[in-house]
């Protein structure tokens, strides 16, 4: 009898997961809490790491069907609109790392793993369940789904898979370690159509750099539309959890008083083309600090549940697609006992998902600089300019590599 996979959350993260596992021999049965499917948020940049998970997994053609892939990757000053550094995207990504560097909407790449799995006769997909509880017996896990306004009911499986993304609550109750931590950095995300921007911008992704502030934007859905995202410095709200509403674009024009116009020309063609703004706070935990922090017994934790980052190094996906990747490899060692498999997972990714955490955190010091470190950064830009940009030991790598046991 094949082995039974829990999977709690069913974003991104968990429906790799329970894409990984039926590859690997192992039925699913994934929890959501949403009755329906779906993502907020815009834009996820997927780097030829992430891609490279995809195509083994036979999704290329979904990709391409709704994905844009950038020409170019260029950095430009905030306040006085100069470029800082370009990097060639497109072909150039595909003959260094075998795969492309794809830009697309979440909700685009939620849908097509979704596609992967919910007809697959080995996955349950239950929505509208809530894992509240857990129990590592030693021999099985044992958690408690609360469905509706019923009670909650006991299911028994071989192993847990928490992907229940920042505030994942698998990871509450077996890791006790406390909640994630504000980073002081707002969110500003907005959707527009392409033809909302100068042409120049909708074939590439382009980065402005200023004090206290950065901005992104980059082309999704075919290039059809383009994501923008600005983020700034402020104050969190009380409640981290549950905070999720239509930005006031007041606040983000003052924070972007001094700006080069070009730039405030990209951000006003949100209100010019009738839409909004939607803000988050951001919130991180410090990198992984050994393989305890992703697996323990038969719970193991997978993308942000495991190692939420900030978005500057653009991975907290593609993180996830490895974490599947890597899990997939453990899960099919079918003469090891289950919690061996999974410390074999966390063994393999826990390190490179650290490193990325702390470049994450590094790169938003350096992106929001002022004073001396900022002129530094211009000038280092400048003259390095493509070897900066470029991340080999990131876009090389998918976890598959690391350590063993």
């Amino acid at each position: 009898m094949d082995k039974q996979l829990l999977v709690a959350g069913g974003g991104i993260g968990g429906l790799a997961a329970a894409l990984a596992a039926t590859r690997a021999g192992w039925e699913v049965r994934l929890f959501e809490r949403a009755v329906q499917f779906s993502e907020v948020g815009a834009g996820v940049q997927l780097g030829p790491n992430a891609v490279r998970c995809l195509q083994a997994w036979g999704l290329e053609p979904a990709l391409n069907a709704v994905a844009a892939f950038p020409q170019h990757l260029q950095v430009r000053s905030a306040m006085h609109g100069g470029v800082l550094a370009t990097l060639a995207l497109g072909e150039a990504t595909v003959r260094r790392y075998s795969a492309p560097y794809a830009t697309i909407h979440r909700a685009d790449l939620h849908s097509l793993l979704l596609h992967a799995v919910q007809d697959h006769p080995a996955v349950q997909l239950n929505l509208g369940h809530a894992i509240t509880q857990h129990e590592d017996t030693g021999n099985a896990v044992l958690v408690h789904v609360e469905h509706g306004q019923g009670q909650a009911k006991p299911v028994e499986g071989d192993a847990l898979i928490g992907a229940d993304g920042l505030w994942s609550r698998t990871r509450t109750q077996a890791w006790q370690d406390g909640t994630p931590r504000a980073t002081g950095h707002l969110a500003y995300r907005a959707l527009v159509p392409a033809q909302a921007l100068p042409a120049a911008w909708r074939a590439q992704i382009t980065a402005w750099l200023g004090p206290r502030l950065h901005a992104v934007h980059y082309p999704v859905r075919r290039g059809e539309w383009m994501n923008l995202v600005v983020i700034i410095h402020g104050s969190p709200p009380q409640d981290l959890e549950h905070w999720d509403h239509a930005a006031n674009a007041a606040d983000l024009a003052h924070a972007l008083e001094g700006t080069h116009p070009a730039l405030q020309e990209v951000v006003h063609s949100v209100a010019a083309a009738g839409l909004g703004w939607r803000l988050w706070p951001l919130c991180d935990r410090a990198p992984m600090q050994s393989a305890d922090a992703m697996a323990r017994g038969l719970v193991a934790l997978l993308g942000d549940a495991a190692h939420p980052m900030p978005p500057y190094l653009a991975q907290g996906a593609g993180m996830a697609l490895e974490d599947a990747t890597q899990l997939q490899a453990a899960l099919a060692l079918h003469d090891v006992e289950v919690p061996l498999r999974l410390r074999r997972y966390a063994l393999n990714r826990w390190q490179r998902a650290a490193r990325v955490q702390a470049r994450s955190q590094r790169n938003g010091r350096i992106f929001h600089a002022t004073g001396l470190v900022r002129w530094g950064r211009d000038l280092g830009l400048r003259v390095l300019g493509e070897r900066l940009l470029d991340v080999p030991w990131l876009y090389r790598g998918d976890g598959m590599d690391a350590g063993l046991m």
